[in-house]
């Protein structure tokens, strides 16, 4: 049954450095009021555009759909910490955007479905890091895209133990390593070398940033279990990011491990496009 439209909460998100995002987000609040929709904007919308004078988007809160506007950065930066699976539209504002897939000129169709009913959900995983300090600290993250170590520019080759599910796979020596997510595979993984995954696939891909030994490739794990890396050199600058958009340094004896989160990202489909739709026209493999 159809949630009646007073009662739904829509919050809207922009790629901040972005004016068409802005200006289609202030147009977007009015088509929502318009309909009697629950607006909420996040906060760089408001400070550009102050009169709107909604309510302000919070990431802790329940919405019945978030509207990302702007390119696959500005979708993760509000996917890996949103509260219970709230569902995403994302629109492309940019160019490439594999998460982002709605073209700025199908957001209102798109919408309509959406409050119709007549939409599809994909669910992505997300992957649960804890940076376990040699100091005995631990910190927590979240990614949807993947988690990478590598040494600074001026750094020599690390060396990382890396294992699964407490069974020793390598010791890599390389400038460092890429975790990945099936939905992260397009993104670091893939100019490193790395195979392109469904998104649909319960694996993990672990794959070498410019590795010493040629032999050590790419591996994919199923998703089941835990990934661990430790840090085996010392006085060397390397440091850990989380989807491009965290990042801490790390040192010797420090451990990232890494296993699939309970809770998932909620993509909405509006179309019938397909993940092979996207590749091939996001990478120009034609046909």
């Amino acid at each position: 049954m159809t949630t009646p439209s007073s009662s739904r909460r829509i919050a809207v998100v922009a790629k901040r450095v972005s004016r068409e995002a802005l200006e289609t987000a202030v147009e977007l609040a009015h088509w929502l009021r318009r309909r009697q929709l629950g607006v909420a904007l996040e906060e760089t919308i408001l400070e550009a555009h102050p009169e709107l004078q909604s309510e302000v988007f919070d990431r802790s809160e329940v919405y019945d759909l978030v509207v990302v506007l702007g390119g696959d950065g500005t979708l993760l930066s509000v996917a890996r910490n949103l509260a219970d699976s709230i569902p995403i539209l994302g629109v492309n504002m940019g160019n490439l955007g594999f998460l982002t897939e709605v073209p700025r000129a199908e957001l209102y169709p798109s919408l309509m479905r959406f409050l119709a009913g007549d939409y599809g959900v994909d669910e992505r995983a997300l992957l649960d890091v804890t940076l376990k300090r040699a100091s005995g600290e631990e910190v927590p993250y979240r990614v949807l895209n993947d988690a990478v170590i590598n040494k600074s520019a001026l750094a020599r080759i690390i060396e990382l133990v890396v294992t699964v599910d407490g069974h020793r796979v390598a010791t890599y020596r390389s400038d460092g390593l890429i975790i990945s997510t099936p939905t992260g595979s397009t993104a670091y993984n893939l100019a490193a070398g790395g195979p392109i995954l469904n998104p649909m696939l319960p694996v993990v891909v672990v794959t070498p940033i410019c590795p010493h030994t040629l032999t050590l490739r790419p591996i994919v794990v199923p998703d089941s279990g835990s990934v661990e890396i430790r840090l085996e050199t010392s006085h060397e600058e390397v440091y850990l990011t989380l989807d491009g958009q965290e990042g801490t340094q790390i040192e010797y004896g420090d451990t990232i491990s890494l296993r699939r989160s309970e809770d998932v990202v909620r993509l909405i489909k509006t179309s019938d496009r397909t993940f092979y739709d996207s590749l091939r026209d996001k990478l120009r493999w034609g046909g």
